[in-house]
């Protein structure tokens, strides 16, 4: 290819000369390396005057040395009088952090969108977007390719019995991509959800209404047994005579309430008969710190730091000697200010602030959560697909929840970029619900991790990426890269 300057950076350089090497080419020549004090230093080795510059840098682990090294070879291009400069970047970094997920949160991934912008790209390259709405932070063109296409290829020729499978999502913010893969392959999906179990004593952690009333329906009952009420009606001749179904009211709750029709009634007091046989392939499960657990099981303490005894003249919260007692007009108070969306939503309760990722509240919480399979996936393959695989929690939840509770017979935990942080390598390897994790080489891994590794499995992208920047140096159409599957 004549006219086109193709340059690696240090985060992944062997994906690098795989597309060179389907191009006909070589990478440029760059001395990147570091001043003394840390900084990055660049020197591109070749002129770039009115050629096509492509900079192949991904994620590495470390991430913000690979982001600033890839911001100065675009500026060092620059202004070396670049006819064009285009970013390839399989995995883009800081793509999580695309929204809001508190009050004084950042966009951390518009940030970078507007720092690549203002170092002089022309036109970007990646692959499977975390949220492709991300695109509309670019002020420039951004062709989000999809793995998809080698996956569903892999899938029918190395999977045994493949269309019995099913493709199931580990979150509600992977259903989209789920759902794709399953039209391609015609298969069946399902989903795997993780919730808060409401706690016990519903006062500093109430998430619904219904605890409240439920609550203060147990209060009134205690009171009515303990004092109960007489009602004594006097007759006159100025008053009209009561009839004999009114003189046997216990109460005067009973006097002024009417019965509750049975329409109006909430379902716990209604024996429901379920006919839709959908409702069999509903699966639920425990999981306490992480771990599913047996129906049976319970935690040797309370995971609650924050218990709370109502009482005659107030309410106390904790234990020992952080013991406070709150007044009943604030305890009251309390109660009927508080919120009823569930507390982990940011932004006061909005849905889309919540990250679809729920690692953090899967692996690292204290309270004991539901895990739910919705799907038939009993004898059959299971496909856990996600954009990515960073921790090891959900995965592996999802994996022993498809197992144990659902009866899969081989679960493929499937991902487009395999970050693998900290041990989460190593952690699924010893799952044993787990049989194979599958990822793209879009993301560099380390050859230690791929020595000792016996279930991972690396798909090469590098030819949807080569075609990728042919087409776009001849000016030639890049949407059957999009349609792979058509």
């Amino acid at each position: 290819m004549r006219g086109v300057q193709i340059f690696s950076g240090n985060s992944h350089p062997a994906l690098t000369e795989t597309i060179c090497e389907r191009l006909g080419t070589s990478p440029a020549p760059a001395d990147l390396g570091k001043f003394a004090n840390g900084e990055t230093s660049v020197n591109i080795g070749v002129s770039v005057r009115n050629q096509d510059v492509y900079i192949v840098q991904s994620g590495s682990s470390k991430i913000n040395d690979s982001v600033m090294e890839l911001l100065i070879m675009i500026s060092a291009c620059k202004g070396g009088s670049a006819k064009s400069i285009t970013a390839v970047m399989p995995y883009f970094p800081y793509s999580r952090q695309s929204k809001k997920k508190s009050h004084r949160g950042a966009i951390t991934a518009r940030m970078l969108a507007n720092l690549l912008s203002i170092a002089g790209v022309d036109h970007v390259i990646t692959m499977d977007l975390h949220a492709s709405q991300m695109q509309g932070f670019f002020g420039k063109p951004v062709d989000n390719l999809f793995a998809e296409p080698f996956i569903a290829r892999w899938i029918r020729m190395n999977v045994s019995g493949w269309r019995d499978a099913v493709v199931v999502s580990k979150n509600a913010g992977g259903t989209k991509r789920v759902t794709s893969l399953a039209d391609t392959l015609k298969l069946n999906f399902g989903i795997v959800t993780t919730d808060r179990r409401r706690p016990k004593v519903p006062v500093n952690t109430m998430s619904d209404s219904t605890v409240f009333f439920d609550a203060v329906e147990d209060e009134v009952r205690a009171a009515k047994e303990a004092q109960p009420f007489e009602l004594r009606l006097h007759r006159s001749l100025a008053t009209p005579p009561i009839p004999e179904e009114m003189e046997n009211i216990d109460s005067p709750q009973e006097l002024l309430r009417p019965e509750t029709p049975p329409a109006a009634r909430r379902p716990s007091e209604l024996e429901i008969e379920y006919t839709d046989v959908r409702v069999r392939d509903v699966v639920t499960g425990r999981l306490v710190q992480g771990q599913l657990v047996d129906d049976d099981y319970h935690p040797e303490s309370d995971s609650h730091s924050g218990g709370t005894t109502p009482g005659a003249g107030g309410s106390t919260f904790g234990h020992g000697e952080n013991t406070e007692v709150v007044p009943e007009t604030m305890f009251n108070s309390m109660i009927s200010s508080v919120s009823s969306l569930p507390p982990d939503h940011a932004l006061g309760g909005s849905f889309d602030a919540v990250e679809s990722d729920d690692e953090a509240s899967v692996a690292g919480y204290d309270h004991e959560r539901t895990i739910t399979l919705v799907g038939e996936v009993r004898d059959r393959p299971v496909f856990l697909v996600d954009d990515m695989i960073d921790k090891s929690g959900s995965w592996i939840a999802a994996a022993e929840t498809v197992v144990k509770r659902g009866g899969a017979a081989k679960v493929y935990c499937i991902a487009t970029h395999g970050l693998f942080g900290s041990d989460s390598l190593d952690q699924m390897e010893a799952c044993p619900s787990i049989d194979h994790i599958v990822v793209t080489n879009t993301f560099p891994i380390e050859p230690s991790m791929l020595k000792r590794s016996k279930k991972l499995i690396i798909i090469d992208v590098s030819t949807l990426l080569a075609e990728s920047i042919r087409r776009h140096h001849y000016g030639e159409s890049v949407s059957a890269l999009f349609h792979l599957n058509d």
